[in-house]
């Protein structure tokens, strides 16, 4: 049985084969969707290639989602492609370097500030905004959070705040989209080792802690994400949304290993 069979569903935030999108691509080609992607720039567009030759996918868009232009454009040729499709994975997060090493009121910034809400926050509204039109009834939204949202975290500082709005973005977005049967959710997974985390100053000490305070004892995958992603984007999940989905390990629950 392939659960999203029929289905086609934009992935953005593929930055390496590491990527949390990168596992979440996998999945859902497995399940049946038919996939396209975006890519921030020319130096990851080699990357993304790679990942939607694989996922048998022609539809590869530049998208930097800070321009309105560019969020605007890939709609637009999504509609030329597809007519209307089934949703979008959001898996994009980012603050500069800066802002997340050190104590937080020491380094935190208006500009850092901004940046971080603006393209880890802001932007899954944008892209929504865009594919309103062209979404099919029965859609679903995926963004992805983290634990930061709701703890203090050592140098995860204005990243934590900008997870915080996500969520917040989740079901305010939910709310509005699901007078028209559209579905918006959120996974927040454990560390995983990818090109966004590496930026986080003593992220290889958080991973050691997750490890031995998780239930499980162990770290998540980006396959074991990507696999709750296909369950969430498809029509099983038909009556989740506005919600935040733990896929842990059952480390949220925790208090001290």
């Amino acid at each position: 049985m392939t659960i999203l069979k029929g289905k086609k569903i934009l992935i953005a935030g593929i930055a390496s084969e590491k990527s949390i999108a990168t596992g979440i691509a996998d999945a859902l080609y497995q399940q049946g969707a038919e996939l396209s992607f975006t890519y921030l720039n020319d130096r990851i567009k080699d990357r993304v290639v790679k990942v939607a030759e694989r996922c048998k996918s022609e539809i590869i868009l530049p998208c930097d989602v800070s321009s309105d232009s560019e969020i605007e454009n890939v709609f637009r040729e999504l509609k030329s492609a597809w007519g209307t499709f089934d949703g979008f994975v959001h898996a994009i997060g980012f603050a500069p370097k800066e802002q997340l090493n050190g104590d937080y009121l020491e380094v935190v910034t208006r500009e850092g500030f901004q940046v971080a809400h603006d393209i880890s926050s802001f932007s899954f509204a944008a892209m929504a905004k865009q594919a309103r039109p062209i979404l099919n009834p029965k859609s679903s939204l995926l963004t992805l959070s983290y634990l930061g949202a709701n703890r203090s975290l050592p140098n995860y500082n204005v990243m934590g705040l900008a997870k915080a709005s996500l969520e917040a973005n989740v079901r305010f977005m939910a709310a509005s989209l699901g007078q028209e049967n559209i579905r918006v959710n959120a996974i927040s997974s454990g560390p995983i080792r990818t090109l966004a985390a590496s930026g986080i100053s003593s992220f290889k000490s958080m991973l050691n802690q997750f490890e031995n305070a998780a239930p499980l004892n162990r770290l998540v995958t980006i396959e074991e994400v990507g696999n709750s992603a296909a369950f969430l984007l498809s029509d099983l999940s038909s009556a989740i949304t506005a919600q935040i989905i733990n896929v842990d390990n059952g480390f949220s629950t925790t208090a001290l290993p």
